[in-house]
This record gives C-alpha cells, structure tokens and sequence, in this order.
C-alpha cells in the first residue's frame, strides 16, 4: 500500500444530477487514505502538520507538501483538482493582500506533476476581478504553471442545502469548487477587523454567492458550518508575508511582516491555529477556529498535534 492511494470517493458524487438541485448528503468525513494517513501519523511517519520556514516561497510549499507525504497522498492521475487562492483585493504581493503567486504556481506544479489532468484556479474576488487577478500576479503566475485560471461566474453558484448546519443552513456556492476530486485552500494569512484573521477557514467564504455581509451576523458560527461542509482535503497557509493591520485588503507595506513561513495540514482548524501564533494569538481566542473544532475540524491545542518543522535557511 503506497501513499498515492486516496479514497476516490469525490464531491461529484454528492451533486444531485438536476442544475439547481441543493447537496443532500454531507461530504465523507474519512476515507480509506485518510485512514491509512491516520496510520502514518500514529507512527510518526506523517505529521499531522507540517512547517518550513526560512526559504523560497515555492521552495518551502514544495518541502511542506513532501513532509505530509507527498502530493501524491492527495491527487492521482486523471484527478480535477480546484486550487483555491485567496485573489480577493486589487493589491501587490508586496502588500500581502491575497496569496503568494510563487506559493499557488508551485501547487498547480505538484498536482500536475501527481497526474492531475486539470488544476482550476479561482477565487470571488471583492475588488474588480481582472485586476485582483492581474495585480496579484496570481493570474499569471497559475496560468504559465499549467493552471486553468477563471473568474468566478455567477452562473456557477447554486443554493446548497448543508444538513449539519448548526447556524448556517443554505447558501449558494460554486459548484466547480464542490465537483472538484480534490479542493486544496490556499489562502494567505492576515489580520482582519471581525474575525481578528482570516486564514484558511475563512478563506472558503471565496466560494459563496449571494451576499456575504449577512455572513457577518454570527459569522464565526457560520465560517465553522461552511467549512465543516466544504472540508478542504489539504490546507496550505501562506505566511511569507502576512498582514498584521488594516486587514483584510491593506495597502500599506508597513502593516507587512516578513515571516518565510508554509503551514499545511489537512486539518483546517490546525493549520488555522498554528497561523494564529505567527500573529503573538492563541488559537483558543479565536472563535471561529475554537468552533470549527468542536465540529471535528483539527485539534487546536497545539500541544497535542505532531508538528513537524524544517528550516531552509
């Protein structure tokens, strides 16, 4: 038994086969490569989060993939895979607004490199979406990594019923996200004025339609729903640069932090956690992290988690 073996069991198989009709199933929790995975982790092969610090944007994504064990643990060949950068502000990478280019080129390169035979990029963008993408260089950067690089249409969405919803009952959301085989969330990690930050698990708030300030009315419940039924198989938290005021669109470059830091994990809440002490934070003030693990979505006491750290530098 390799570590390329995953459960094939994808989101397609959730999607009911008239358009519009809401998901009536919640996504599989764990399947057969999550439990072989659990396997490793028990023997310490495969960590249960991985952090490398001091290097290349692309290289510490790249060794921070091989140390959970490979892209291959998560993507086989003929696999669609959705990469889902944080692109949501007209900023520079130098101002730390949305993900790194070099970190979501360097992913599309080891899904495809796994036998990934499509690696969609997108993300709904706040500001005018062309230039989220062009400013970025996210666009760019994706697209000559082999990546199909799209807006987000509103065409895409339709409204998903989430049946164990504690707050958040329904929402649109983008269904090439949903039908993917394999969702990776890559957002960036940075300060944000209601959630305190915002890293992966809000992160997936760029696949909702409809009007996303009524999010905001208890949104850390509701951020711990959405992600408890989205459930990314991979989180890769991009602090190479993080924001630590003003957040989340920024602008000024003396509210950046140089960190040279990749988290990944697939726990969202773990990764999540681990992101919140880049920021001097305990995860267990974070609500929407706390409740996203009560939901089973990582465990946030750190000391309780297999971490495994490799500097570059």
């Amino acid at each position: 038994m390799g570590l390329e073996m995953k459960d094939k069991i994808t989101r397609r198989n959730f999607i009911k086969a008239s358009l519009g009709t809401a998901l009536s199933l919640s996504l599989p929790h764990m399947g057969l490569s999550d439990l072989f995975a659990q396997t490793l982790r028990e023997k310490e092969i495969i960590p249960d989060l991985a952090v490398v610090t001091d290097g290349d944007a692309a290289l510490m994504t790249r060794q921070a993939i091989e140390l959970l064990g490979g892209m291959r643990r998560f993507v086989s060949k003929g696999d669609v895979v959705v990469v889902k950068p944080n692109i949501g502000w007209d900023r520079s990478p130098e101002q730390a607004a949305d993900t790194n280019p070099q970190v979501v080129a360097e992913v599309v390169k080891l899904c495809l490199e796994s036998g990934a035979k499509k690696v969609k990029v997108f993300d709904r963008s706040c500001n005018t979406a062309n230039r989220c993408y062009e400013h970025s260089g996210i666009k760019k950067a994706a697209s000559d990594a082999g990546a199909e690089v799209s807006y987000v249409v509103d065409a895409g969405f339709s409204k998903m019923k989430l049946p164990q919803g504690e707050v958040l009952k329904q929402w649109p959301l983008y269904k090439p996200a949903l039908e993917a085989d394999i969702l990776i969330n890559v957002p960036i990690a940075k300060n944000h004025g209601l959630t305190y930050l915002t890293m992966g698990i809000k992160n997936l708030m760029g696949i909702m339609g409809g009007d996303r300030g009524k999010i905001h009315w208890s949104i850390d419940d509701k951020l711990a729903d959405l992600a408890n039924f989205v459930r990314p198989q991979l989180t890769i938290l991009d602090a190479y640069r993080i924001l630590v005021k003003n957040g989340p669109q920024g602008g000024s470059l003396k509210d950046v932090r140089m960190k040279k830091t990749i988290i990944a994990g697939t726990q969202i809440a773990t990764v999540d956690a681990y992101g919140a002490t880049l920021f001097g934070m305990k995860p267990a003030g974070l609500k929407h992290i706390v409740k996203s693990s009560k939901l089973g979505l990582g465990e946030i006491d750190l000391s309780k988690v297999n971490i495994k750290k490799v500097s570059l530098g």
